[in-house]
């Protein structure tokens, strides 16, 4: 158990043995490496993300990044609250200053998360030294601690090294669904030598394998562990769901009794499952997947 200030968390999260015909037949052991049982309201990598920037903090105000049903947004509001510090969400799409809150935004306002929504093209920008420094004024924050879209940073990837530290010797390949790719960067630099790690990306666009190289130089000042890329599960994008991914994920709920949450976890077990169809793991391989979340259950 590790705790930070009151976000006491589970760790290591629990491992569990997953008896799924679809690996089995092809000699393949599944493991669920259950993040979501971490902590109640910090649900998996964004705890091991998050922890490190709230010590960053120092108590300062914390400003991050975020769409409308960004679980980064969420899970920042519910620390501020948590910890007693104060949170600033910058929404992507100004158009929504102007309509009711869906229920993931106002969760955050409900835990004390001011939002500020910019038009897209300023959200595109937000990197930007200018740009950035415009927003925080825009805020009354300047002297914020900036936390990035997906909570992905040096401190983050650090943070998230210990999940790879927590599988070594218990899975030959480690998989985790990837937004930002941080999570990636962090599992890959904490496994055993001769261990790999696979991201599934949940967005296309094809960005993600400099994102991930970018991190790790900026966390640890050069490349770290093995890990790959394969980008063919997103489903259409960020957000976006099929009615065979729907089904596949209360398909899994049903024979495993595990919520499924679809736009991560669901693209993650389906790939996996076409994976070993494929043959990508040799018989014997013990393949170890991610659960990075849970479903949330006021999205309508």
């Amino acid at each position: 158990m590790v705790a930070s200030g009151s976000l006491a968390a589970r760790l290591p999260s629990p491992l569990e043995v997953v008896d799924d015909r679809r690996f089995s037949r092809h000699g393949v052991r599944l493991l669920l490496k259950r993040d979501d049982l971490i902590h109640p309201e910090l649900i998996g990598n964004k705890w091991r993300k998050l922890a490190p920037n709230l010590a960053a903090a120092a108590g300062r105000t914390i400003v991050t990044f975020g769409g409308a049903y960004s679980n980064h947004l969420r899970a920042t509001a519910a620390a501020g609250r948590l910890l007693g510090l104060r949170t600033i969400g910058v929404v992507r799409g100004e158009e929504l200053a102007d309509r009711p809150l869906n229920p993931s935004l106002a969760r955050c306002a409900a835990d004390g998360m001011r939002l500020h929504f910019v038009d897209r093209s300023t959200y595109r920008e937000k990197t930007d030294p200018r740009t950035l420094a415009a927003l925080l004024r825009a805020t009354g924050a300047e002297d914020a601690h900036v936390v990035p879209e997906g909570g992905s940073n040096a401190e983050a990837v650090r943070g998230c090294r210990a999940l790879g530290e927590e599988l070594r010797g218990q899975a030959d390949v480690v998989a985790v669904a990837c937004g930002t790719g941080g999570t990636l960067a962090g599992l890959a630099a904490g496994l055993a030598p001769g261990r790999c790690a696979l991201g599934i990306p949940v967005l296309k666009g094809g960005f993600l394998a400099a994102e991930v190289r970018a991190l790790q130089e900026r966390a640890f000042g050069a490349p770290r562990g093995s890990w790959s890329l394969d980008d063919r599960f997103h489903c259409g994008g960020y957000a976006r769901t099929t009615p065979e991914l729907d089904a596949f994920a209360e398909d899994f709920e049903q024979r495993h009794g595990l919520p499924v949450e679809r736009l991560y976890v669901a693209k993650l077990l389906y790939g996996l499952v076409a994976l070993a169809d494929e043959g990508a793991f040799p018989p014997g391989t013990t393949v170890a997947a991610v659960v990075t979340g849970r479903p949330f259950p006021e999205r309508g």
